[in-house]
């Protein structure tokens, strides 16, 4: 029989790992690598630092789900793949071999704009985990005095760090920071001009002031912009995500920014034994946005084909489907809500969105106590 390696336990392979029992019981060995026991929800994150929810509210057990289902979890991280060996090899140097590999490694903050290439000291808005620590020294920070937050970044994820932000320090007996987004051509700019008029207004009727101009350094007290520096005493880099240099430096096919090049089966071109999905993959026959929807979607045609592949059977191809909704949370119950002609803002918007994530997380949640 054969063994199934998943390079990362994200949002597309929770199908596979709710099924890991199933695949054991047709005697295939899985093992499952991942840089922490719990994978966090990133769609949450911001509502986390904003004090919505608990860290334990917005994660998946993991090791533990795999674990419970005979499956084995190792705690490390993918450096290198050898497709020609079917091997992997681990950070702490240990290698794998495989018969199958399926990669959800997710994706990183574009780091190009940290100083000296030196992040000490920088929040970054991924991994998730690190929004934490952020949260601990913005209450540090709001207890001792006034203080200045700088966001590096135009896109939905410095909108929704400044909401939260704000709604992290509105408490009473806490310093109110100000918060300075530096959005380069204009926030939320790829987005229709509904969506980013209203998540304009939102943020600036709670005083976050917007600053159109292009970052070009970042360090943990400063962010260089085209009219100078400013000086701050938290820096926040949202500038952008790209999947991890995983792939390019196996040398295996990619698309333009080096996510993994798959065909309509979630397949790598030139591997048909490496599949993968999420933000990590770039689909040749349709170029996806980078929004969780899509690795949801792919859940099911991922699962199917992975067991195929191990099985002998014929694949299915995925397909992306239609319009998606999206939700921003801006912090303090405001949110911006966007499906083809309907657009809206308000309680109403982050309602429909807490009530969508939060039964997300109670249904894969529930794998824990299997």
């Amino acid at each position: 029989m054969g063994h199934l390696v998943l390079a990362g336990g994200g949002h597309a392979h929770l199908t596979v790992l709710a099924n890991l029992a199933g695949i054991a019981a047709r005697g295939h060995q899985v093992t499952v690598v991942g840089p922490s026991p719990h994978h966090y929800y990133s769609g949450m994150g911001p509502g986390m630092l904003g004090g919505t929810y608990r860290p334990e509210e917005i994660r998946f057990a993991t090791q533990s789900v795999v674990e419970r289902q005979g499956g084995r979890f190792v705690l490390d991280r993918v450096a290198r793949i050898d497709a020609p060996a079917k091997a992997v090899q681990l950070a702490s140097g240990q290698s794998l071999c495989y018969d199958v590999l399926s990669c959800n490694t997710g994706s990183q903050v574009d780091e190009t704009l940290l100083a000296g290439g030196d992040g000490a000291g920088v929040v970054t808005v991924k991994p998730i985990e690190r929004l934490q620590a952020a949260r601990d020294r913005v209450l540090d920070l709001a207890c001792r005095g006034p203080f200045t937050i700088a966001i590096a970044g135009g896109g939905p994820s410095a909108a929704e760090i400044a909401g939260n932000l704000r709604q992290l320090t509105s408490r009473a007996g806490l310093h109110r920071p100000r918060i300075v987004i530096f959005a380069g051509h204009g926030l939320m700019g790829r987005f229709p001009e509904g969506v980013r008029q209203r998540v304009i207004a939102s943020l600036a009727n709670r005083g976050v002031e917007i600053v159109n101009q292009r970052v070009t350094a970042v360090s943990a007290e400063t962010v260089v912009a085209e009219s100078g520096s400013t000086a701050a005493d938290l820096v926040v880099l949202a500038s952008g995500i790209l999947p991890s240099p995983l792939f390019r430096d196996s040398q295996l096919a990619t698309g333009p920014e080096g996510g993994l090049l798959v065909n309509r089966f979630l397949q790598a071109v030139e591997h048909p034994e490496i599949f993968g999905g999420g933000d990590c993959i770039y689909f040749g026959d349709e170029p996806l946005d980078k929004v969780g929807v899509y690795a949801v979607r792919e859940n099911p045609i991922l699962y199917h084909n992975l067991l195929a592949r191990l099985d002998g059977r014929p694949l299915l191809p995925f397909a992306p489907g239609g319009k998606y909704l999206l939700i921003f949370n801006l912090g303090e119950g405001q949110g911006v809500l966007h499906k083809g002609w309907l657009t809206m803002a308000g309680r109403a918007a982050f309602w429909i969105k807490d009530r969508i994530d939060r039964r997300f997380m109670r249904r894969f949640q529930a794998m824990e106590t299997l």
